[in-house]
């Protein structure tokens, strides 16, 4: 499984490489998800934006979280704000989890 990496063009001040996240074409539509499952970034992201803490997500939401996967999913999506705001835009507009 390969690491997430930013390729051309990438901001010099953006990490490149995330331990615990990962993208996989046949996975979620090749968005970025946490390693060895089929979370999304956005998924932990939206949560977080409705009002689930860190504690809710890794003892209620996804128990097969770690708070470290977790607050990796806070700093993709602080280097990929963009990218993870239309998924979640999009994923609260149809109701469904992509």
């Amino acid at each position: 499984m390969e690491q997430t990496t930013n390729h051309a063009n990438a901001d010099p001040g953006v990490a490149t490489e995330y331990a615990y996240i990962t993208r996989q074409s046949a996975v979620r539509g090749g968005n970025p998800i946490v390693v060895g499952t089929r979370i999304g970034v956005h998924d932990v992201i939206g949560l977080l934006q409705n009002g689930e803490t860190v504690d809710s997500i890794v003892t209620q939401s996804f128990p097969n979280l770690t708070r470290a996967q977790v607050y990796e999913c806070l700093a993709y999506y602080e280097d990929h704000r963009g990218e993870i705001d239309l998924l979640v835009a999009r994923q609260m507009s149809t109701g469904e989890a992509s």
